[in-house]
């Protein structure tokens, strides 16, 4: 069932969701090469906490960590670890804060130090499938007009969509109703309704759709070594007019 946020809930997800914005942006600044995956979790673990917020992520169905760190040829659920990053690697940086009940969640890929053009390419065009998503996030519109926007964007870059993860519904539980798939044809799915919060998150594969998930039953890698990438934000659908960023990291965004 999908749940609508009062005005009042989803101005505490929106501090939720700034706490998470807050604190991405200075992990995202200690990337480097050098770097282990696990100091930038403790640095996102102590940041979190100094915020008076709760890690999402942390224990959620027993994972160990504060932040998700996917190096590569990760994609998604990366645990954190003594992984030194280097010169040349990108890394998806994936969050989520806890204040008052409610849930924000937020993610973003970066690059180490210098990356072929055709690897910045992939993130580039991966954050823009998220933007032209959360355009088409409006009253009146119907949920796979977000998924084909995202999906249009991508395949004609080349890339594929990953399908077996997909955004969500977000509130007193990081995962609600209804899914929101980075794949499909327009104009299906529920109408979307003011007061609806989503978090939409392309995952965007270089070569292949294809992934498996590793021994520890978290980190998902793509099936043929290509590199992946990944944007997430968190979104509430307003009245009128375009959907309200809650997790925006930088002025200028919606």
């Amino acid at each position: 069932m999908i749940i609508l946020k009062t005005p009042a809930e989803i101005e505490i997800m929106a501090e939720a969701s700034r706490v998470v914005a807050e604190v991405l942006e200075i992990v995202r600044k200690e990337v480097r090469s050098g770097i282990s995956t696990d100091e930038l979790d403790r640095l996102a673990e102590k940041e979190i906490r100094a915020r008076g917020a709760i890690p999402a992520f942390k224990g959620y169905r027993n994972y160990p960590k504060t932040l998700c760190a996917s190096v590569n040829e990760q994609v998604v659920h990366g645990i954190p670890s003594g992984r030194k990053l280097k010169d040349g690697d990108i890394i998806g940086l994936d969050l989520g804060a806890i204040v008052g009940g409610f849930y924000g969640d937020s993610a973003v890929t970066v690059a180490v130090g210098r990356v072929p053009e055709k690897i910045a390419t992939l993130v580039r065009v991966t954050e823009e499938s998220l933007y032209l998503g959360i355009e088409q996030a409006v009253v009146g519109n119907r949920l796979t007009d977000i998924s084909h926007a995202v999906q249009r964007h991508i395949e004609s870059a080349g890339y594929s969509v990953v399908t077996e993860f997909v955004g969500h519904g977000i509130g007193r539980h990081l995962h609600e109703e209804p899914q929101v798939p980075n794949y499909g044809k327009p104009g299906q799915g529920p109408r979307l309704q003011s007061g609806m919060v989503l978090a939409i998150e392309p995952m965007v594969n270089m070569g292949g759709s294809a992934i498996r998930v590793l021994e520890d039953r978290w980190t998902a890698v793509t099936a043929d070594g290509s590199l992946s990438a990944h944007f997430e934000h968190t979104i509430a659908i307003q009245p009128s007019g375009p959907a309200r960023i809650l997790s925006r990291r930088v002025a200028g965004e919606i």
